[in-house]
């Protein structure tokens, strides 16, 4: 099935920006797996362990080194070294996340309680509830670029864009797409959107969006809203613990220590870690080369196929452990520990050849800014093909 991607300009200058045809996957999952070399898929646990050690070094040698910046003899200077302590440390924060992520999937060994434990006591660290956010995730794999059943970054459709913006202020409309409207919007929901997605699901699609906001929380433990069964009642509750030892020992920190400097040390490397979540995330699936499915075309093949590889240097493939560059396969094969995706997504590449998707020229803070700018809404590229692209406003 051939998509032709010819949609006529509209008098508001949209265009698409997708391929001049689309043509869904069609090579399977036994090629994937057949196509990645074996060993890819036997974690080794001492390898992760020193991976995670090595990392909780990074924030112990990192947190050493800024109690020496008080004795720093200019404050210009003082002020330079703490940005720059908190942008590093949230670095290795994030690249800490990861590893958890990593957990979630399985990935670090094939033992669960390694994995569980492990993840369980990063997560908790970083405020994250690790088996809470576990659950939503793989509803996330199970469901990618599904625009009814996917909680990640689900684009708007057009009407739905169309009908939002029919609500604003004449006023708002025309300051709304300005770069300074836009970069201030930015910046305060990279700011806060990760933290207000786990305690309320704020970016709920429909069948959640029905339940109220403590139902869809990543700390509910009801067990009869939409994130989780009855079944699960016992992992939240663990998770809900390691936030609540880890929200004490902030706590005593402020008390020790003082508020401030425990926001210099872990609050402010903290917010860079939000924002880093955030900016992968989104830049993983968004993008104007790949096609959103609703259910009735949608497989796990297409979804899978439908995220994007991109760079991010020294810091993706060494601080971040290769999440940005090679999730394309994790969304084929999530248990594939980091220090073998590379080979493996190379394998994976040989299989699906014109369908692999990725942006390695693009600098990745750029392409972030023109995605958020440019990718409002997706629309049906062809009437009843049910396959949609997100369009340019131009």
């Amino acid at each position: 099935m051939i998509i032709d991607l010819e949609v006529p300009t509209g008098k508001a200058g949209i265009v698409p920006e997708a391929p001049e045809k689309w043509e869904p996957p069609d090579y399977t999952m036994k090629q994937i797996y057949d196509a990645i070399p074996s060993h890819c898929f036997q974690p080794n646990t001492l390898l992760s362990l020193g991976y995670v050690l090595r990392d909780f070094a990074f924030v112990l040698v990192l947190g050493l080194a800024a109690t020496q910046i008080p004795s720093l003899p200019f404050p210009y200077l003082r002020q330079v070294a703490w940005f720059t302590y908190a942008f590093v440390q949230g670095l290795v924060f994030t690249g800490l996340w990861e590893l958890a992520h990593e957990c979630g999937h399985g990935a670090l060994s094939k033992s669960k309680t390694f994995n569980y434990n492990t993840g369980l006591i990063i997560h908790s660290f970083l405020l994250v509830p690790f088996h809470s956010w576990r659950f939503t995730h793989a509803q996330h794999h199970k469901s990618t670029n599904n625009l009814d059943r996917d909680i990640a970054f689900v684009p708007r459709m057009k009407e739905d864009f169309d009908n939002e913006r029919a609500t604003h202020s004449k006023a708002w409309e025309m300051v709304e797409d300005t770069p300074i409207v836009a970069l201030t919007t930015l910046f305060f929901h990279q700011l806060i959107a990760w933290p207000i997605y786990m305690a309320i699901n704020n970016f709920a699609i429909e069948r959640m969006a029905a339940a109220p906001w403590w139902k869809r929380s990543h700390f509910y433990l009801g067990g009869d809203g939409p994130n989780f069964k009855p079944e699960n009642t016992k992992d939240v509750l663990v998770s809900d613990i390691g936030i609540v030892l880890a929200a004490t020992g902030l706590w005593a920190a402020v008390n020790w220590f003082g508020a401030w400097n425990v926001m210099l040390f872990y609050g402010f490397p903290y917010l860079w870690t939000n924002h880093w979540i955030l900016t992968i995330t989104f830049l993983q699936h968004t993008d104007v080369s790949i096609p959103y499915y609703p259910t009735k075309t949608w497989s796990f093949l297409r979804g899978a196929a439908s995220t994007v590889d991109r760079d991010f240097g020294f810091i993706g493939r060494h601080l971040f452990h290769g999440a940005i560059e090679t999730h394309v396969l994790h969304h084929h094969s999530s248990r594939i520990p980091f220090y073998y995706a590379a080979e493996a997504s190379d394998a994976v590449k040989g299989v699906m050849g014109k369908h692999y998707q990725s942006d390695m020229k693009t600098p990745y803070l750029w392409a972030f800014w023109k995605n958020y700018t440019q990718c409002k809404f997706v629309v049906e590229t062809e009437k009843s093909s049910n396959i949609y692209f997100f369009s340019k406003n131009e």
